[in-house]
């Protein structure tokens, strides 16, 4: 025997108006859900370049504290240059007056 099926009963317009407002509830739930997902991306990037304009600021003051040094370093080879000039040019007439 052939089991009859039953259509689903109509809905009436409630019913109708109930179904539409919980799809706009679940629609809006997704919407707010999304931004929220959003925010939190948007803070964890402002957090990202809070830490790079740190470590900029970090690297400036290291590379002109190099570059100090550098430069620290460059007129105390010009000084030893000149000493080794002179005690050099001391030998020479001492080894020129003894010797030569």
């Amino acid at each position: 025997m052939y089991a009859l099926k039953q259509r689903p009963p109509e809905l009436g317009p409630i019913e109708r108006a109930s179904q539409r407002f919980n799809a706009a509830l679940d629609a809006l739930n997704l919407a707010v859900e999304r931004r929220r997902e959003m925010d939190r991306h948007h803070e964890a990037l402002l957090a990202q370049l809070h830490a790079m304009g740190n470590d900029r600021a970090r690297l400036a003051d290291e590379l002109d504290a190099a570059c100090a040094r550098a430069g620290e370093l460059g007129e105390v080879g010009r000084e030893v240059t000149r000493r080794l000039d002179v005690a050099m040019g001391t030998i020479r007439d001492m080894l020129a007056t003894r010797g030569g």
